[in-house]
Parts: structure tokens; C-alpha cells; sequence
């Protein structure tokens, strides 16, 4: 049997330097959240509106990781820092799941049973499209079979 190959960014039994890494993804992580804030600011939203912000950056961020995951994964190999930069810090700081859960009970609370229902629903369901359009896009860009 054919043993699995060993990821160090997520097997904690590999040893690794982690300075570099956690500077990585602290770095950015700014970058991510600088992004995130500057869209948040250019769409805002009224109490009881639809977060189009929030949205827009969420089902952005997952297209983003898919294709990432792809290029980083299958098509191309990239220096150890590069994923925990690019996915972990620059995605994960601008992806923002806690303001969308927020941003759910806020609505409610405000009486926009409707609208967060609505977000609610669809902001999970277009995050997973989007994640796997942009695995199933770069893959064929880059040629690679769907499995």
C-alpha cells in the first residue's frame, strides 16, 4: 500500500521552522484584511439591506481559494510560503465568515426576517460554487482531469 504524501502546512508531526510561515500568513493577512475593508467601505449597506460587501468578498475569496488551491497544488511548485501567504493570510484575512454570521443577526434584529433568511441561504451555497468553479476553471486552464 501506498502511503499518502506528507503536507508540513497542515501535518503538525513535520517538523518545520514556523517563523517564516506564521510571518507569511501575518503579513498576509493585512494584506487580506486591508482588501476586505476597502470593499466593505466602498459598498456599505444599510441596517436592514442586503451586505452586498460581505457577500461579494466571501463568494470572491472562495473562487479565489479554488483557484489557488489548483495552481499551488497541481499545476505549479511553489516555494512552502507561498500557500500559507496567499490562502491562509491574503484569503483568509479577507474572507470573512464571523462578519456574515453578524451580519445574519443583525438583519433579524432589525426586522429584515426576509433579507437574512435570504443571505442566510444563499451566501454559503454561492461560496461552495464559487470554490468549486474555481477548481474546475483552473484545471481547465491548466489541463488537469476533474479527479
Amino acid at each position: 500500500m501506498q502511503e499518502e504524501p506528507i503536507d508540513p502546512d497542515v501535518d503538525l508531526k513535520v517538523r518545520t521552522r514556523q517563523g517564516p510561515i506564521l510571518l507569511a500568513i501575518a503579513a498576509g493577512g493585512v494584506v487580506g484584511a486591508e482588501a476586505r475593508y476597502l470593499l466593505s467601505v466602498a459598498l456599505p449597506h444599510q441596517p436592514t439591506g442586503f451586505p452586498l460587501a460581505t457577500f461579494i468578498i466571501n463568494a470572491l475569496g472562495c473562487l479565489l481559494i479554488g483557484v489557488l488551491m489548483v495552481v499551488v497544488t497541481e499545476a505549479f511548485t511553489v516555494n512552502r510560503l507561498v500557500r500559507p501567504f496567499l490562502g491562509v493570510g491574503v484569503l483568509g484575512g479577507f474572507t470573512t465568515f464571523s462578519t456574515y454570521a453578524s451580519d445574519v443577526v443583525a438583519l433579524a434584529d432589525h426586522a429584515a426576517v426576509g433579507v437574512a433568511v435570504a443571505y442566510l441561504v444563499t451566501t454559503p451555497l454561492v461560496a461552495v460554487a464559487a470554490a468549486w468553479c474555481g477548481v474546475a476553471v483552473t484545471r481547465r486552464v491548466f489541463g488537469k482531469s476533474a479527479g
